[in-house]
C-alpha cells in the first residue's frame, strides 16, 4: 500500500514540474505576442502621427501663402490711399487663380523672343546664318560657327579645284581648323578673363584662314 502511494506521489510531483513548465512557456509566448503588438500599435500611431503633421505642414504653407499675397495686396492698397476689403480681396484672389495661367505662357513667349532675338544678333556678329549658330552652344559658340562655315568652305574649294597644291592647302587648313576647335572647347572652363584673350587670339586666327581662303579663290580683301 506505501508503494502505491509513493508512486502517486511522484507522479503528482512530475505532473505538477510539467504543468509549471508549460505555464511559463505560455507565459513567455503571451508576453513575446504582447510585446510584438505593442511594436505594432506604435510603430502604426508614428506613422499616424507622421501623416498628420504633413498634412497640418501642408495646409499652413497654404494659409501662409494666402496670408502673404493678402499682405502685399494691402500693401499695394495702402500705397494708393485704398483699403482691401474682404470681398476685394476674395476677389482678387480669384483673379490672380484665373490670370495666371494666361500671364505664364505670355511671359514665356517673351522670353523665348528676346532669346531668339539676341541669338540672331550673335549669329550676325559671327557671319554665320542662326540656324548655323544654333548647332552650338557655351561660351565658344560663335568661334565654333565660324570653323564650321570655313570648314565647309574647304569642301567647296577642294571639289572645285583638285591640284596637288590645293589638296596640300586644305589639309593644312584643315589642322589649323582641328586646332582652333580643340582651343574653342579648352577656353570654356578658363576664368571669363582668360578665355576672352583665349577666343580674340583665336577669332584673329579665323580671320587670316578666311583671308587665306579669299586668296586662295582670287578674292583680295
Amino acid at each position: 500500500m506505501g508503494l502505491f502511494t509513493s508512486k502517486r506521489k511522484r507522479k503528482t510531483r512530475s505532473q505538477k514540474r510539467a504543468e509549471a513548465k508549460a505555464l511559463k512557456a505560455k507565459a513567455k509566448l503571451e508576453a513575446r505576442l504582447s510585446s510584438k503588438n505593442q511594436r505594432k500599435e506604435a510603430k502604426a500611431s508614428r506613422k499616424h502621427e507622421s501623416k498628420l503633421a504633413k498634412k497640418n505642414a501642408k495646409a499652413t504653407e497654404k494659409s501662409d501663402k494666402n496670408a502673404l499675397k493678402i499682405a502685399q495686396a494691402n500693401a499695394a492698397a495702402a500705397a494708393d490711399g485704398k483699403a482691401l476689403s474682404p470681398a476685394r480681396v476674395k476677389r482678387y484672389l480669384s483673379v490672380a487663380r484665373l490670370v495666371a495661367p494666361m500671364v505664364v505662357p505670355i511671359a514665356y513667349r517673351a522670353a523665348m523672343s528676346a532669346r531668339d532675338q539676341i541669338t540672331s544678333v550673335q549669329a550676325s556678329r559671327a557671319g554665320v546664318p542662326v540656324a548655323e549658330y544654333n548647332k552650338f552652344s557655351g561660351h565658344g559658340a560663335a568661334l565654333s560657327a565660324r570653323i564650321a562655315a570655313a570648314d565647309r568652305s574647304l569642301d567647296q574649294l577642294s571639289s572645285s579645284h583638285n591640284d596637288a597644291e590645293t589638296t596640300t592647302f586644305v589639309g593644312t587648313m584643315r589642322t589649323r581648323l582641328t586646332d582652333l576647335s580643340n582651343a574653342v572647347g579648352a577656353s570654356e572652363h578658363m576664368p571669363p578673363t582668360r578665355r576672352r584673350k583665349a577666343h580674340a587670339a583665336i577669332s584673329r586666327e579665323l580671320e587670316a584662314i578666311d583671308a587665306d581662303l579669299l586668296a586662295r579663290l582670287g578674292v583680295r580683301s
